[in-house]
C-alpha cells in the first residue's frame, strides 16, 4: 500500500496540471472587452495592382499607335507615338499649369480628335504621308525640344503632370452611339457655348449650347479692337454712314452671341464678321468714336464645344474630368478605344 500512494499522488498530479493550464492560457483572451486588436483585411494593394495594371494596358495601347504628323514650320512629316502626340497637343493646347482634371479633359478630348480622325482616314487638308498638322487647322502640336524651350527650367514638373493626365486617360475617348465624337474645344465663352449649328453649320446632339459661368474668370474674357471706319468698311464692304447706328443686331445665337447683322439690307452672319475683322469671338458690340470705331468681345474662340477655361474652372470646384467633358459635350459615354486602335494597328 505504501508503495502505491506515490503513484496515485503523481497521477492526481498530473490531471490536476492538465485542467489548470489550459484554463491559465486561455484566461488573459477570455475577456472581449480587453480585446486591442483583430484580424483586419486591406485589399487595397490587390486593387491598386489591378489599377496599375490596368493603366499600363491603356498605356501600350496608346503606345501602340504612331501618328504622322506634319510640321509646318519645315515642311517635313514627324512619325510620333500616340501617347506623345498627346503629350504635345496638351501642351500646346492648354495651359500646364492649369488644374488636373482639367488637363485629363484636355487629353481626352485631343485623344477623341486624332483617334476619329484616323479611323476615318480622314486626311483633309495634309499632305501625302500625314495624317495630321501640328496647327490650329487640326490639333496644335510640340515636340519634346520644343517643349524644353518653352518651359526651361520647369520643364521636368510641367511635362510630368501633362503626361500623368494623359496616362490617367489611356486608351479612352468620348463617343455618342458608340461612335468617336467630334471633340471641339475653345479657350473662352462667353458665358456660354454655341449649338454646332450656330456656328460651324452641321448640326451634333453632343454639341448643344450649355452655361459655363466660370469664362468669366478667365484673363481672356473680355478683349477690344480699334479699327479705323475705312478699315471697318472695307474688311466688311459695307457703308457706315453718319447715322446713330452702325449695322443693326437682327438675329442671336442660343449661346447668346451674334446670329445676324444687318447694314442697311446687307447682311452678315456674327461668323462672317468675326472672321473677317480677326474678332476673338462672335459675341461682340461696337461704338464710334471719331474716325475709328472700338469694338469690344467676350469669350476667346468659335464657342463650340469645351471651354479650356471654364474646364479649368471646373476643376477648381472640383469636378473631375468626367464630369467636365459630360457638360460640355451632352449625352456622351467615355469608351475604351482599345479596339479602334487596335484596327488601326492592324491597317499598317
Amino acid at each position: 500500500m505504501k508503495k502505491i500512494k506515490p503513484l496515485i499522488v503523481l497521477a492526481s498530479l498530473l490531471i490536476a496540471l492538465t485542467l489548470i493550464i489550459p484554463a491559465v492560457l486561455v484566461l488573459p483572451f477570455s475577456g472581449e472587452r480587453h480585446a486591442s486588436g483583430k484580424l483586419g483585411e486591406d485589399l487595397t494593394k490587390k486593387g491598386g495592382s489591378q489599377a496599375k495594371e490596368a493603366k499600363a494596358t491603356s498605356s501600350a495601347a496608346d503606345a501602340a499607335v504612331e501618328v504622322a504628323v506634319f510640321r509646318s514650320a519645315k515642311s517635313k512629316i514627324e512619325n510620333v507615338q500616340l501617347e506623345d502626340y498627346l503629350v504635345g497637343v496638351v501642351a500646346a493646347e492648354m495651359n500646364a499649369d492649369f488644374k488636373e482634371e482639367a488637363l485629363k479633359a484636355q487629353a481626352l478630348a485631343a485623344r477623341t480628335y486624332i483617334v476619329n480622325r484616323l479611323i476615318s482616314k480622314d486626311t483633309l487638308g495634309v499632305p501625302k504621308g500625314a495624317q495630321v498638322t501640328d496647327t490650329q487647322v487640326h490639333q496644335v502640336y510640340k515636340n519634346d525640344d520644343e517643349l524644353r524651350k518653352q518651359w526651361g527650367a520647369d520643364y521636368d514638373l510641367k511635362r510630368k503632370k501633362i503626361l500623368d493626365a494623359v496616362r490617367a486617360t489611356g486608351g479612352q475617348i468620348l463617343t455618342f452611339e458608340g461612335k468617336p465624337i467630334d471633340a471641339l474645344f475653345f479657350s473662352t465663352g462667353n458665358g456660354y457655348t454655341e449649338n454646332s449649328e450656330d456656328y460651324w453649320g452641321g448640326s451634333f446632339p453632343y454639341l448643344r449650347s450649355v452655361s459655363s459661368p466660370w469664362d468669366k474668370k478667365s484673363p481672356k474674357f473680355s478683349n477690344q479692337k480699334v479699327l479705323t471706319v475705312k478699315e471697318f468698311e472695307a474688311k466688311l464692304g459695307v457703308k457706315v454712314g453718319s447715322g446713330s447706328t452702325i449695322g443693326k443686331i437682327v438675329e442671336r445665337t442660343t449661346g447668346k452671341r451674334v446670329g445676324k447683322v444687318d447694314f442697311s439690307g446687307k447682311v452678315l452672319t456674327g461668323r462672317d464678321i468675326r472672321e473677317k475683322l480677326d474678332l476673338k469671338s462672335s459675341d461682340f458690340v461696337w461704338e464710334r468714336k471719331g474716325d475709328n470705331i472700338v469694338i469690344t468681345t467676350k469669350g476667346f474662340g468659335h464657342g463650340v464645344g469645351m471651354s479650356q477655361y471654364g474646364a479649368n474652372g471646373m476643376a477648381e470646384e472640383g469636378s473631375d474630368y468626367q464630369a467636365i467633358v459630360k457638360h460640355y459635350y451632352q449625352g456622351v459615354e467615355i469608351t475604351s478605344a482599345e479596339p479602334m486602335m487596335a484596327t488601326i494597328t492592324a491597317q499598317k
